[in-house]
């Protein structure tokens, strides 16, 4: 919702809007160069419509003008992302009754589902990534949960449906796969067949699936969790570098702490707390919000330095082949997409270096020399030296006032 159509606002809301639009316009300009340390260019709207773009203005200090948005934009915020009562809030609540301890787990999880991505969970059975699905698909009203359990033998057909031939229609009927699920759990992806594994492709790119020459629709929302094992690799078909860059997000979940354990124990003691879990929301409120998604701001200083981050993955030592385009496209929008579950409808600097690792980490291809010096590492703590060392190609933005 844009602040410059007071028509649709409430007062308040209008008289916020203008108040920060006021503050915006009035930070001092002193200096012909740009106050920027990077060196970007000076003209940057505060937000596309609200600012007379025939007038630009330099950024004089990131982070204080996102402090006036906050403080001047929560009443024209869609009301599903209102924290703690909207949507994302309820839904996160929700599942955090059953996933115990697993805060910042769950947000990339859900950052995924309303910026309309899928998740790879790779970790160690029994660490609740059945429970996670289950918990999602049962916090979202007219929503259904599928379970795919993959083996050496399992065929494409399992996957998307076939058509049945009914003797007394005289005619094939197609039956529906699990795939047609809203959200669907393909446990131990990496034990499929490569042509197996290759059906999910259209299905996360696509949102449809192809079976005898017709294309059919799968239903919205649609999610897909798959997990992978990392510790045990006989009779495993590794996902290639082009269906891994398919999900926008690999996140692990590890295991709880002692007192956490101890909990999700007595929880358990009679009965599951999953089969009391129900919906907080509906699928329109979720189509609401991931609609929403599109309208968080996010400023023309950081969507350059967003993708300079993922340029950096291409230039970095240590890494062969860096992230795609679909890397810098996949984290700017989860970055929005993580704003909201944040209860804010702008992005910072912060939330693209939270997100670094789990939408970027699994679309690097890293060096024999550099997997060489770090074989005493888990690879995640070889991901984090590349993430340093690309924040010191492209460092964040920062203001660089004149002496």
């Amino acid at each position: 919702m844009r602040v410059g159509n007071s028509e649709r606002l409430p007062a308040v809301a209008v008289d916020r809007a203008q108040g920060a639009r006021s503050w915006i316009a009035a930070v001092p300009v002193s200096s012909p160069r740009s106050l920027m340390s990077n060196g970007d260019s000076p003209a940057y709207p505060t937000r596309a419509g609200d600012l007379d773009t025939t007038a630009p203005r330099r950024l004089a200090d990131y982070r204080a003008i996102t402090r006036m948005r906050e403080l001047a934009y929560p009443a024209v915020m869609p009301a599903q992302t209102q924290a703690p009562g909207g949507a994302a809030a309820r839904i996160l609540a929700n599942v955090e009754q059953v996933v115990v301890g697993k805060h910042d787990e769950i947000t990339l999880v859900l950052a995924a589902l309303i910026s309309g991505g899928h998740v790879l969970l790779e970790d160690v059975p029994g660490t609740a990534k059945t429970i996670l699905a289950r918990a999602i698909a049962q916090s979202i009203g007219g929503t259904t949960f599928a379970r795919i359990q993959c083996t050496p033998d399992l065929q494409p057909t399992d996957i998307t449906g076939l058509s049945i031939f009914d003797q007394r229609t005289r005619e094939f009927e197609f039956r529906p796969g699990p795939v047609f699920a809203n959200v669907v759990l393909v446990d131990e992806t990496n034990r499929a067949m490569p042509r197996t594994q290759s059906a999910l492709l259209e299905a996360m790119a696509e949102g449809q699936v192809t079976v005898d020459g017709v294309t059919r629709q799968l239903p919205s929302p649609f999610l897909v969790i798959a997990s992978e094992n990392p510790i045990d690799q006989e009779g495993t078909f590794p996902l290639p570098e082009a269906q891994l860059d398919r999900f926008a997000m690999r996140v692990r979940l590890g295991y709880p702490r002692e007192d956490e354990e101890v909990a999700i124990v007595l929880a358990q003691r009679h009965g599951h707390p999953i089969d009391h879990i129900e919906p907080v929301v509906s699928a329109e409120e979720l189509r609401a919000l991931q609609r929403a998604v599109e309208d968080v701001y996010v400023d023309e200083l950081m969507l350059r330095w967003t993708v300079q981050l993922v340029r950096a993955t291409r230039e970095v030592e240590g890494v062969a082949i860096g992230a795609s385009v679909r890397g810098s496209l996949t984290l700017e929008r989860s970055a929005r997409a993580l704003a909201l579950l944040d209860g804010r409808d702008y992005a910072v600097p912060e939330d693209i270096e939270r997100l670094f690792l789990p939408v970027l980490g699994h679309r690097l291809l890293l060096t024999a020399s550099f997997l060489a010096e770090t074989r005493a590492l888990a690879r995640d703590e070889a991901l984090e030296l590349i993430r340093k060392r690309c924040l010191e190609l492209a460092p964040p933005p920062a203001p660089a006032w004149d002496p």
